[in-house]
Formats: structure tokens, sequence, C-alpha cells
């Protein structure tokens, strides 16, 4: 019985990170010059837009999500424009805040992209646009232009525009 209450102390202490949930919180296509736009032989020029935030709920759970936007431009002329979040909800207990931090700042957002990918790969060419595959993201390399530029205004803006 003693042995079972250590156990179970020890166990209680341990750290703990599982992902709950990845779910689409968000997600909107526009294509503004339809039907014209698909005549238009111009080739495209994309143009993203990635951010990443976390919120502490409670219970020690965290949602952290992913925020982007890609624009196609023919010219003049946006031939579509998605606006996505994709998030996450993860446990995380019994881990230093240093830890918790880069968990929540890199960790996390690799669990989460390729879910974000995926989603706005399939709904352009559900919308009759060829797939997007947007480039894989160093969250690590990320997370610390993130810090830098946030030590350096003040501010947490950690977009990534391309």
């Amino acid at each position: 019985m003693a042995e079972e209450n250590v156990k179970s102390e020890i166990d209680s202490e341990a750290p703990v990170f599982h992902l709950q949930r990845v779910y689409l919180k968000d997600l909107s296509v526009e294509i503004p010059h339809a039907p014209e736009i698909f005549l238009d032989n111009t080739p495209p020029k994309l143009e993203f837009q990635i951010d990443s935030e976390d919120k502490e709920l409670e219970n020690n759970m965290v949602e952290v999500a992913i925020k982007c936007t890609v624009t196609c431009k023919l010219k003049d002329k946006v031939g579509f424009l998605v606006e996505s979040c994709e998030a996450g909800i993860f446990e995380i207990r019994n881990v230093e805040q240093e830890q918790r931090t880069l968990l929540k700042g890199i960790t996390c957002p690799n669990i989460v992209y390729p879910y974000l990918r995926a989603n706005i790969a399939d709904i352009l060419q559900r919308a009759s646009f060829p797939p997007v595959h947007l480039t894989e993201i160093n969250w690590e390399l990320f997370y610390q232009e993130k810090m830098k530029k946030s030590e350096s205004n003040g501010k947490n803006n950690n977009k990534i525009e391309n």
C-alpha cells in the first residue's frame, strides 16, 4: 500500500505533455474574380503570412493556434485568398516555465502545422485550383526570430511573410 502511494505521488509529479485535440478553428476562401480568373493564363504569384499564438486554458490546458493567409495574384487581380486557423489543445503539466514556453512555441506548432497545410491544400483543390503545399517551417528558428523581434520592439510580433 505504501509503495502504491509513493508511486502515485511520483506519477502525479511527472512531466505531462499530451495532445488532446487538433481542430480547424477558422477557414475562409474568397475567389473575387471568378469565373474570369479561371480563364487567365498569367503565371500566379503566391504570397503567404503565418503567425502562431497560444492561450492558457483551465486545468493545465493550452491552445496553440496557427493562422495563415495565402493570396494568389495574377497581375493586379486576386485569384484567391485563403485565411485559415488550425489549433490544438495540449495538456502541459509539471513542466518548468522555460520548458513550457518552448513546448508552446516550438513543439506544439510542429504538431499542428501539418494539419493546416493539408487543409489549405484540400480546400484549394476543392475550389478548383491546384493544391498549394505550404513550405515546411523550422519552428525553432521561427520561435527564435519571434523572441528577437519581441525583445527589440517590446511586442510579440511573430509573423512570417513571403
